[in-house]
């Protein structure tokens, strides 16, 4: 699925608090994951606000730390992802096509 910048799905307005409510995960993994770059809520005066997104994110993060999956490679797989997401992107624009 597509990101759309306007879906509910991709606003920043859960605290981190919730977020721990919602994923079983400690604040202090959550920032952990921040701090590893697997994960880039917004930030305004201190206070940390994720999205759904973020949420299926550190759920699919938790889940493969549990298999024993080390932090670089769950960066390496969401680097390859982006990579996809912004190559497939460039050529929908460059020829016009719909996602």
């Amino acid at each position: 699925m597509e990101r759309k910048d306007d879906g509910y799905k991709f606003k920043k307005v859960i605290s981190i608090g919730v977020v721990s409510e919602l994923t079983g995960l400690s604040q202090r993994q959550i920032r952990y994951y921040e701090e590893r770059k697997l994960i880039f809520p917004d930030r305004s005066k201190g206070t940390r606000k994720y999205s759904f997104d973020d949420v299926e994110r550190l759920m699919d993060i938790a889940d493969k730390r549990e298999e024993g999956v080390p932090t670089q490679e769950i960066r390496r797989e969401l680097t390859k992802e982006l990579r996809e997401k912004m190559l497939k992107g460039q050529m929908n624009a460059h020829f016009r096509l719909r996602g």
